[in-house]
């Protein structure tokens, strides 16, 4: 058995949709490892991680769109406003997705969906650099 871990960066400009398939593809690449199971954790409270599709950019806006209308930006629904209206918000929108994903390896490649990507969910409005915990282990 082996494994191999990274931190891998994401600078986001804002709310949306950013995909991280090829960078975590790299990862797995020079990891050396063929068969095995990849963990990705994103180290944020106001950010997530999910796999979506990566053909129709409209299905990225239409899940940010989606994402805001069950948790909006309102001074008058939510008491945590010291860091400003898109915080509580960012928490809500992490805890309804994922802040973690497995992803099968075999013959050296991630075992997605033809049509999916992984992608970091930006929640907040301004621009973050965000820190994705990558551990692979396997043969």
């Amino acid at each position: 058995m082996h494994q191999q871990h990274e931190t891998i960066t994401c600078n986001t400009h804002g709310t949306g949709l950013y995909e991280i398939t090829g960078a975590v593809s790299s990862f797995v690449s020079i990891s050396g490892i063929n068969d095995g199971l990849l963990t990705l954790l994103v180290q944020h409270t106001s950010a997530s991680l999910t796999i979506q599709e990566n053909a129709d950019p409209d299905v990225r806006d239409d899940l940010i769109d989606a994402l805001d209308r069950l948790a909006p930006q309102s001074r008058n629904l939510y008491r945590h406003t010291a860091e400003g209206l898109d915080d509580m918000p960012a928490h809500i929108k992490t805890a309804l997705t994922d802040t973690s994903l497995s992803i099968p390896i075999m013959a050296g490649v991630m075992r997605l969906g033809t049509w999916q990507g992984i992608y970091l969910a930006e929640h907040r409005i301004h621009p973050h650099t965000r820190c994705i915990a990558a551990h692979i282990i396997g043969l």
